[in-house]
């Protein structure tokens, strides 16, 4: 689906930018110079995020903003503020404004908080459907699947949705946590209000507590302005902590505080600001082995594990891998643009048979590279990555990374190959995902000169390794007895 952007300023400059900045992407973008007419815009187009200036002809300080917000509160707004206007802006961000710009704009920050609005929106709007329950609506996330284990999570899911209280999602990588974070919320009390997922893992430590807290002028290094954190910008909200266990004993200790009296300070701050946000959080660590090592509060876990949700691994989903490949074959098949795409019964059966250590993070990433790869409308046991079609035998963490040395990445080597396959395939985004399956190449190779040694391997990229962690999130690397990609399935 589309995203569609709605920019709200009188000034021709900015209007020019916005422009500049989004063309020849996939954004739908509208203009609007007035408070008027961006009231009317957001009515019909219903976009997906909205970006506003704090002062406009027609309209005084935040007028418009509250306009917007009592029409629909989850459409994330982004306020563009000059120099003399920040506290304007920063009583907007304390009041659910989702982040501000100052003016010139830069159109790399530009970009990058309006992809994050844009990813916000749709945690908040897109439906995350139960099956037999409603009907999966276009663009929806299902949560699919039959097996006695599912169906004890669709009935926990509708057991605390409506109940205000915290809820902790278990489960091993890749089985859809955040999913059922989306489908809690949507069904709760608080659905007309915002949904924020925050993954505690890939913002460094330092920056954390910031994130989530906010911080005053002057807290730290670098603060040179007021920061209003996710707690206070959700207020009514729920907000999703995804990586739970990875917090500092300091952030655990604020989230304590906060859990039992909807209150915090702001970093460097002593003024209380108190909030009314429901807590769902989620981890894929053994937070009772945290606990007696004294790495994760036992108080917090106590607070968090108020109504526990697990999720099963793949592997014990039984005939469900065959639904999850059904409807991911289809949806991938038109996103690739290779409609009516059919699964082999060879090429079935080693799906099935594989032990899915990604989950359905894994099996996607499977799909999608398999596709990319196949030609007709037919997906053979030939098209599977080798991982698939040749498992490897279990072996000890230091010769697996040994062998992952000399081992195929199961990326595309021939790159005219590739390059053709997706030009025939009328792809629309070939260059992220050249730049994509290239960094993936390079990061797998020096995890596997390190023998995975993340500070080593942050150290040779010149990156740091709360970069590299993210880096390893995004493009679904996981460290475990082997360092393998859900991409493409590389197992060393």
């Amino acid at each position: 689906m589309t995203p569609s952007l709605l920019v709200v300023d009188d000034e021709p400059a900015i209007q020019h930018a916005f422009s500049r900045a989004f063309r020849g992407s996939d954004s739908k973008l509208s203009l609007a110079a007035t408070a008027a007419e961006a009231v009317r815009r957001f009515k019909s187009d219903l976009p997906d995020v909205v970006v506003l200036d704090v002062h406009l002809p027609d309209a005084t300080g935040l007028e418009t903003y509250q306009r917007l917000r009592e029409i629909d509160a989850r459409v994330p707004v982004i306020l563009v503020t000059g120099h003399g206007t920040t506290d304007l802006a920063i009583k907007a961000i304390s009041e659910g404004a989702f982040e501000y710009l100052l003016k010139p704009l830069e159109l790399a920050e530009l970009r990058a908080v309006v992809d994050r609005a844009v990813r916000a929106s749709r945690l908040m709007r897109e439906p995350a459907s139960l099956p037999e329950v409603e009907p999966v609506p276009a663009g929806g996330d299902p949560l699919v699947g039959r097996c006695s284990a599912m169906q004890e999570v669709y009935k926990a899911i509708g057991r605390v949705a409506r109940q205000d209280v915290t809820v902790l999602i278990r489960g091993e990588s890749g089985t859809g946590k955040e999913l059922v974070a989306r489908a809690i919320y949507q069904h709760s009390k608080r659905a007309d209000r915002p949904f924020m997922a925050i993954n505690c893992a890939a913002i460094p430590e330092t920056l954390l507590e910031s994130e989530l807290f906010g911080h005053e002028k002057g807290a730290f290094t670098g603060a040179d302005r007021k920061h209003i954190g996710r707690f206070e910008q959700c207020h009514g909200g729920t907000i999703f902590l995804d990586e739970i266990g990875e917090m500092t004993p300091l952030t655990q200790a604020k989230i304590l505080r906060l859990i039992q009296e909807q209150a915090f300070e702001r970093v460097g701050g002593a003024t209380t600001v108190q909030t009314d946000v429901r807590i769902i959080s989620a981890t894929n660590a053994d937070l009772e082995k945290l606990a007696e090592e004294g790495r994760f509060r036992k108080d917090l876990y106590f607070r968090l594990n108020v109504f526990t949700i697990r999720l099963p691994p793949l592997r014990e989903r039984g005939d469900d891998v065959a639904l999850l490949i059904d409807h991911y074959l289809r949806r991938l098949s038109v996103e690739l643009g290779k409609p009516d795409t059919q699964m082999s019964p060879e090429a079935l059966a080693l799906l099935r048979a594989h032990h899915w250590p990604g989950n359905v993070r894994e099996l996607q990433s499977v799909l999608k590279q398999t596709l990319i790869q196949a030609n007709g409308s037919v997906i053979l046991a030939d098209f599977l990555p080798d991982a698939l079609r040749h498992p490897a035998p279990a072996t000890s963490p230091t010769t697996a990374v040994a062998a992952g040395k000399a081992a195929s990445t199961g990326l595309p080597t021939d790159w005219d190959e590739f390059v053709n396959s997706r030009l025939e395939a009328g792809s629309e985004s070939l260059y992220g995902e050249a730049l994509e399956l290239m960094e993936r190449e390079v990061l797998l190779r020096v995890l596997r000169h390190t023998g995975g040694n993340q500070v080593h391997t942050a150290r040779i990229l010149g990156i740091t390794r709360g970069s590299l962690r993210n880096k390893m999130r995004n493009l679904n690397i996981e460290m475990a007895r082997q360092i393998w990609s859900e991409d493409d399935q590389t197992e060393s």
